[in-house]
Protein backbone atom coordinates (compact mmCIF):
# COMPACT_ATOMS: atom_id res chain seq x y z
CA UNK A 1 0.00 0.00 0.00
CA UNK A 2 1.35 3.80 -0.76
CA UNK A 3 2.48 4.88 1.81
CA UNK A 4 3.21 8.23 0.36
CA UNK A 5 2.23 10.97 -2.25
CA UNK A 6 3.41 12.61 -5.47
CA UNK A 7 2.94 14.88 -8.11
CA UNK A 8 4.76 14.17 -11.24
CA UNK A 9 5.14 16.69 -13.95
CA UNK A 10 6.90 16.24 -17.42
CA UNK A 11 5.47 12.13 -16.79
CA UNK A 12 6.24 10.95 -20.55
CA UNK A 13 5.04 7.33 -20.55
CA UNK A 14 4.87 6.60 -17.22
CA UNK A 15 8.49 5.10 -16.69
CA UNK A 16 8.81 7.20 -13.22
CA UNK A 17 5.42 7.09 -12.54
CA UNK A 18 5.19 3.03 -12.33
CA UNK A 19 8.72 2.94 -10.40
CA UNK A 20 7.48 5.43 -8.04
CA UNK A 21 4.40 3.80 -7.42
CA UNK A 22 7.02 0.43 -6.61
CA UNK A 23 8.46 2.48 -3.97
CA UNK A 24 5.25 3.03 -2.03
CA UNK A 25 4.06 6.62 -3.73
CA UNK A 26 0.49 7.57 -4.85
CA UNK A 27 0.44 9.53 -8.01
CA UNK A 28 -1.81 12.32 -7.14
CA UNK A 29 -1.40 13.91 -10.28
CA UNK A 30 0.58 13.13 -13.40
CA UNK A 31 1.27 16.85 -15.38
CA UNK A 32 2.43 15.39 -19.74
CA UNK A 33 2.15 17.64 -22.14
CA UNK A 34 2.10 14.90 -24.93
CA UNK A 35 -1.36 13.50 -25.89
CA UNK A 36 -0.16 10.01 -26.47
CA UNK A 37 1.27 9.67 -23.53
CA UNK A 38 -1.36 11.09 -21.56
CA UNK A 39 -3.57 8.32 -23.33
CA UNK A 40 -1.03 5.69 -21.99
CA UNK A 41 -1.42 6.61 -18.70
CA UNK A 42 -4.98 7.07 -18.39
CA UNK A 43 -4.77 3.47 -20.23
CA UNK A 44 -2.91 1.66 -17.65
CA UNK A 45 -4.31 4.19 -14.61
CA UNK A 46 -7.03 5.35 -14.74
CA UNK A 47 -8.00 6.35 -11.32
CA UNK A 48 -4.60 9.03 -11.75
CA UNK A 49 -5.76 12.34 -12.15
CA UNK A 50 -4.00 12.79 -15.29
CA UNK A 51 -3.92 16.54 -16.64
CA UNK A 52 -2.87 17.04 -20.23
CA UNK A 53 -1.07 20.39 -19.93
CA UNK A 54 1.80 22.74 -20.00
CA UNK A 55 3.50 22.68 -16.58
CA UNK A 56 4.31 26.43 -17.46
CA UNK A 57 0.76 26.87 -17.02
CA UNK A 58 0.00 24.94 -13.96
CA UNK A 59 -0.92 26.21 -10.34
CA UNK A 60 1.11 24.11 -7.83
CA UNK A 61 -0.42 25.68 -5.02
CA UNK A 62 -3.35 22.64 -5.96
CA UNK A 63 -1.21 20.58 -4.45
CA UNK A 64 -0.15 21.70 -1.32
CA UNK A 65 0.52 18.85 0.87
CA UNK A 66 2.43 16.18 -1.39
CA UNK A 67 4.89 13.88 -0.08
CA UNK A 68 7.47 14.29 -3.30
CA UNK A 69 7.23 16.70 -6.29
CA UNK A 70 8.97 14.58 -9.42
CA UNK A 71 9.71 15.94 -12.76
CA UNK A 72 12.13 14.47 -15.56
CA UNK A 73 12.03 18.25 -17.06
CA UNK A 74 12.96 18.21 -21.12
CA UNK A 75 16.78 17.02 -21.80
CA UNK A 76 17.06 18.99 -25.10
CA UNK A 77 18.61 21.97 -23.57
CA UNK A 78 21.17 19.74 -21.65
CA UNK A 79 21.65 16.72 -24.45
CA UNK A 80 24.99 15.99 -26.26
CA UNK A 81 22.95 15.12 -28.86
CA UNK A 82 21.47 18.88 -29.17
CA UNK A 83 23.52 21.83 -28.88
CA UNK A 84 23.36 22.31 -25.47
CA UNK A 85 21.63 25.62 -25.26
CA UNK A 86 21.04 25.77 -21.55
CA UNK A 87 18.89 28.49 -20.00
CA UNK A 88 19.28 30.02 -23.91
CA UNK A 89 16.88 26.94 -24.27
CA UNK A 90 13.21 27.22 -24.43
CA UNK A 91 12.60 24.07 -23.35
CA UNK A 92 14.50 24.63 -20.37
CA UNK A 93 12.12 23.94 -17.67
CA UNK A 94 14.13 23.82 -14.36
CA UNK A 95 13.09 27.65 -13.57
CA UNK A 96 9.23 26.30 -13.66
CA UNK A 97 10.03 23.16 -11.58
CA UNK A 98 11.24 25.57 -8.86
CA UNK A 99 8.68 27.56 -9.27
CA UNK A 100 6.23 24.78 -8.86
CA UNK A 101 8.40 23.72 -5.57
CA UNK A 102 7.89 27.18 -4.16
CA UNK A 103 3.61 27.18 -4.96
CA UNK A 104 4.24 23.06 -3.27
CA UNK A 105 6.28 23.06 -0.54
CA UNK A 106 6.48 19.39 -0.84
CA UNK A 107 8.35 17.24 1.43
CA UNK A 108 11.14 15.93 -0.99
CA UNK A 109 12.14 16.62 -4.69
CA UNK A 110 13.22 14.14 -7.07
CA UNK A 111 14.32 15.84 -10.64
CA UNK A 112 16.02 13.95 -13.66
CA UNK A 113 17.66 14.42 -17.13
CA UNK A 114 20.35 13.51 -19.68
CA UNK A 115 23.83 12.82 -17.94
CA UNK A 116 24.76 16.03 -20.13
CA UNK A 117 23.51 18.12 -17.20
CA UNK A 118 26.30 16.76 -14.66
CA UNK A 119 29.22 17.93 -17.04
CA UNK A 120 31.61 20.66 -16.26
CA UNK A 121 29.95 22.76 -19.10
CA UNK A 122 26.28 23.25 -16.75
CA UNK A 123 28.56 23.31 -13.48
CA UNK A 124 27.45 26.74 -12.41
CA UNK A 125 23.73 25.75 -13.67
CA UNK A 126 23.89 23.30 -10.83
CA UNK A 127 25.21 25.43 -7.98
CA UNK A 128 22.12 27.84 -8.76
CA UNK A 129 19.63 25.21 -9.00
CA UNK A 130 21.30 23.44 -5.66
CA UNK A 131 22.06 26.92 -3.91
CA UNK A 132 18.02 27.97 -5.26
CA UNK A 133 16.46 24.96 -3.96
CA UNK A 134 18.57 25.47 -0.36
CA UNK A 135 16.82 29.04 -0.52
CA UNK A 136 13.59 27.25 -0.41
CA UNK A 137 14.87 25.06 2.45
CA UNK A 138 16.58 21.78 0.99
CA UNK A 139 19.48 20.50 0.80
CA UNK A 140 20.46 18.34 -2.02
CA UNK A 141 22.76 15.67 -3.60
CA UNK A 142 22.83 14.26 -7.37
CA UNK A 143 24.56 11.75 -9.35
CA UNK A 144 24.58 10.07 -12.40
CA UNK A 145 22.82 6.52 -11.95
CA UNK A 146 23.65 4.00 -14.96
CA UNK A 147 20.12 1.76 -14.97
CA UNK A 148 22.15 -1.82 -16.20
CA UNK A 149 23.32 -1.11 -12.09
CA UNK A 150 19.73 -1.53 -11.22
CA UNK A 151 18.30 -4.74 -13.13
CA UNK A 152 18.03 -2.89 -16.79
CA UNK A 153 20.05 -4.75 -18.95
CA UNK A 154 20.82 -1.37 -21.03
CA UNK A 155 23.31 1.11 -19.93
CA UNK A 156 21.14 4.25 -19.72
CA UNK A 157 23.00 7.04 -17.55
CA UNK A 158 20.01 9.26 -15.97
CA UNK A 159 21.23 12.81 -13.71
CA UNK A 160 19.35 12.50 -10.56
CA UNK A 161 18.70 15.08 -8.02
CA UNK A 162 17.36 14.49 -5.07
CA UNK A 163 16.40 17.02 -2.32
CA UNK A 164 15.05 16.98 0.96
CA UNK A 165 14.84 19.46 4.30
CA UNK A 166 17.72 19.52 6.64
CA UNK A 167 16.33 17.39 9.28
CA UNK A 168 15.67 14.59 6.35
CA UNK A 169 18.72 15.21 4.11
CA UNK A 170 20.93 13.06 6.78
CA UNK A 171 18.54 10.10 6.09
CA UNK A 172 19.09 9.52 2.46
CA UNK A 173 21.64 7.57 0.90
CA UNK A 174 21.90 6.43 -3.19
CA UNK A 175 20.44 3.00 -3.98
CA UNK A 176 23.16 0.20 -3.91
CA UNK A 177 24.00 -1.02 -7.84
CA UNK A 178 23.10 -5.28 -7.52
CA UNK A 179 25.26 -7.40 -7.49
CA UNK A 180 24.94 -8.92 -11.47
CA UNK A 181 23.49 -7.22 -14.76
CA UNK A 182 21.24 -8.42 -16.84
CA UNK A 183 21.48 -9.44 -20.13
CA UNK A 184 19.88 -8.69 -22.87
CA UNK A 185 19.68 -12.28 -24.20
CA UNK A 186 18.09 -13.45 -21.17
CA UNK A 187 15.06 -10.49 -20.85
CA UNK A 188 14.00 -11.26 -24.92
CA UNK A 189 14.36 -14.63 -25.06
CA UNK A 190 10.63 -15.88 -24.73
CA UNK A 191 9.62 -12.64 -27.02
CA UNK A 192 12.17 -13.79 -29.77
CA UNK A 193 11.08 -17.42 -29.69
CA UNK A 194 7.28 -17.24 -29.23
CA UNK A 195 6.88 -17.20 -33.38
CA UNK A 196 8.92 -20.46 -33.51
CA UNK A 197 12.00 -18.64 -34.95
CA UNK A 198 14.60 -21.68 -34.89
CA UNK A 199 17.60 -19.03 -34.36
CA UNK A 200 15.87 -17.93 -30.60
CA UNK A 201 18.37 -20.28 -28.95
CA UNK A 202 21.47 -19.20 -31.07
CA UNK A 203 20.68 -15.19 -30.67
CA UNK A 204 19.87 -15.72 -27.09
CA UNK A 205 23.69 -16.95 -26.56
CA UNK A 206 24.95 -14.14 -28.96
CA UNK A 207 22.53 -11.47 -26.62
CA UNK A 208 24.57 -12.16 -23.51
CA UNK A 209 25.88 -8.68 -22.99
CA UNK A 210 23.71 -5.21 -21.94
CA UNK A 211 22.37 -3.10 -24.43
CA UNK A 212 23.43 -0.07 -25.51
CA UNK A 213 21.09 3.28 -24.67
CA UNK A 214 17.74 3.32 -26.10
CA UNK A 215 17.02 6.57 -28.00
CA UNK A 216 13.62 7.75 -28.37
CA UNK A 217 14.53 10.43 -30.81
CA UNK A 218 12.24 13.81 -31.53
CA UNK A 219 9.77 14.36 -33.75
CA UNK A 220 11.40 16.21 -36.28
CA UNK A 221 13.10 12.50 -37.45
CA UNK A 222 11.66 10.05 -39.39
CA UNK A 223 10.69 6.65 -38.14
CA UNK A 224 12.02 5.05 -34.95
CA UNK A 225 15.54 2.80 -34.60
CA UNK A 226 17.54 1.95 -32.28
CA UNK A 227 19.94 5.22 -31.52
CA UNK A 228 23.10 6.53 -33.58
CA UNK A 229 25.54 4.48 -35.84
CA UNK A 230 27.57 3.21 -33.21
CA UNK A 231 24.72 2.13 -31.09
CA UNK A 232 23.56 0.08 -34.33
CA UNK A 233 27.12 -1.22 -34.40
CA UNK A 234 26.72 -2.51 -30.62
CA UNK A 235 23.30 -4.03 -31.61
CA UNK A 236 24.31 -5.87 -34.19
CA UNK A 237 27.28 -7.28 -31.91
CA UNK A 238 23.80 -8.28 -30.13
CA UNK A 239 22.20 -9.83 -33.52
CA UNK A 240 19.88 -6.91 -33.24
CA UNK A 241 19.15 -5.04 -36.37
CA UNK A 242 18.94 -1.69 -35.46
CA UNK A 243 18.05 -0.04 -38.21
CA UNK A 244 13.79 0.31 -37.18
CA UNK A 245 11.37 -1.03 -35.47
CA UNK A 246 9.60 -4.50 -35.93
CA UNK A 247 5.60 -5.07 -36.24
CA UNK A 248 5.92 -8.40 -34.87
CA UNK A 249 9.02 -10.69 -33.37
CA UNK A 250 10.48 -13.07 -35.91
CA UNK A 251 8.63 -15.76 -37.88
CA UNK A 252 9.91 -19.43 -38.07
CA UNK A 253 10.57 -18.46 -41.42
CA UNK A 254 13.18 -15.80 -40.22
CA UNK A 255 16.44 -17.27 -40.97
CA UNK A 256 18.14 -18.74 -38.32
CA UNK A 257 21.52 -16.81 -39.10
CA UNK A 258 19.90 -13.30 -39.25
CA UNK A 259 19.20 -10.44 -37.05
CA UNK A 260 15.82 -9.59 -36.16
CA UNK A 261 14.44 -6.31 -34.97
CA UNK A 262 13.06 -5.30 -31.95
CA UNK A 263 9.56 -4.70 -31.11
CA UNK A 264 7.60 -1.93 -29.35
CA UNK A 265 7.32 -4.53 -26.41
CA UNK A 266 10.83 -5.46 -26.42
CA UNK A 267 12.38 -2.35 -26.14
CA UNK A 268 10.00 -1.36 -23.22
CA UNK A 269 11.26 -4.88 -21.56
CA UNK A 270 14.93 -3.08 -22.16
CA UNK A 271 13.91 -0.08 -20.76
CA UNK A 272 12.54 -2.34 -17.38
CA UNK A 273 8.44 -1.74 -18.30
CA UNK A 274 6.84 -5.06 -17.00
CA UNK A 275 4.40 -6.09 -20.09
CA UNK A 276 0.92 -5.17 -18.42
CA UNK A 277 2.31 -1.99 -19.39
CA UNK A 278 0.56 -0.88 -22.90
CA UNK A 279 1.95 1.92 -25.23
CA UNK A 280 -0.84 4.19 -27.36
CA UNK A 281 -0.68 5.28 -30.45
CA UNK A 282 0.79 4.08 -33.60
CA UNK A 283 4.54 2.16 -33.97
CA UNK A 284 6.57 5.70 -33.76
CA UNK A 285 4.28 7.18 -31.12
CA UNK A 286 4.74 4.40 -28.85
CA UNK A 287 8.56 3.67 -29.53
CA UNK A 288 9.51 7.16 -28.80
CA UNK A 289 7.51 6.98 -25.23
CA UNK A 290 9.48 4.31 -24.09
CA UNK A 291 12.88 5.43 -25.49
CA UNK A 292 12.27 8.92 -23.73
CA UNK A 293 11.38 6.74 -20.47
CA UNK A 294 13.08 7.12 -17.39
CA UNK A 295 13.73 3.42 -16.29
CA UNK A 296 10.96 2.18 -13.66
CA UNK A 297 13.66 0.25 -11.67
CA UNK A 298 15.93 3.04 -11.34
CA UNK A 299 13.14 5.00 -10.33
CA UNK A 300 11.76 2.10 -7.87
CA UNK A 301 15.56 2.42 -6.31
CA UNK A 302 15.74 5.88 -5.90
CA UNK A 303 12.07 6.43 -4.92
CA UNK A 304 12.73 3.63 -1.59
CA UNK A 305 15.89 5.75 -0.64
CA UNK A 306 13.10 8.65 -0.79
CA UNK A 307 10.58 6.87 1.52
CA UNK A 308 13.11 5.58 4.07
CA UNK A 309 14.66 9.37 4.43
CA UNK A 310 11.33 10.38 4.90
CA UNK A 311 10.42 7.67 7.11
CA UNK A 312 13.75 8.73 8.94
CA UNK A 313 15.59 5.38 7.99
CA UNK A 314 18.93 5.27 8.22
CA UNK A 315 19.68 3.36 4.89
CA UNK A 316 21.93 0.40 5.76
CA UNK A 317 25.41 1.29 5.04
CA UNK A 318 24.77 4.69 6.36
CA UNK A 319 23.53 3.42 9.48
CA UNK A 320 26.59 1.11 10.16
CA UNK A 321 28.59 4.72 10.13
CA UNK A 322 26.24 6.53 12.20
CA UNK A 323 26.54 3.64 14.99
CA UNK A 324 29.99 3.47 14.19
CA UNK A 325 30.38 7.26 14.78
CA UNK A 326 28.23 7.31 17.90
CA UNK A 327 30.26 4.40 19.27
CA UNK A 328 33.58 6.69 18.57
CA UNK A 329 32.42 9.51 20.21
CA UNK A 330 31.04 7.41 23.38
CA UNK A 331 34.59 6.27 23.67
CA UNK A 332 36.14 9.93 23.81
CA UNK A 333 36.07 11.28 27.01
CA UNK A 334 34.18 15.06 27.06
CA UNK A 335 36.83 17.62 27.63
Amino acid sequence: MAKFTVAEFCVGGGGQALGLEAAGFECVVAVEIDGNCCTTLRLNRPNWNVLHEDMRLVDGRRWPDVDLFAAGVPCPPFSIAGKQLGTDDDRDMFPEALRLIQEMKPKAVMLENVPGFATAKFAAYRETLQSDLYDLGYESDWRVLQASDYGVPQLRPRFILVALPKDRMPFFDWPTPFSEKVTVGDTLFDLMAQNGWPGAKRWHCQAQQVAPTIVGGSKKHGGPDLGPTRAKKKWKELGVDGIGIANAPPASDFPVDGQPRLTVRMAARIQGFPDFWKFSGKKTAAYRQVGNAFPPPVAAAVGKSITSALEGKYPTNRRKRHVQLRLLEESIPYC
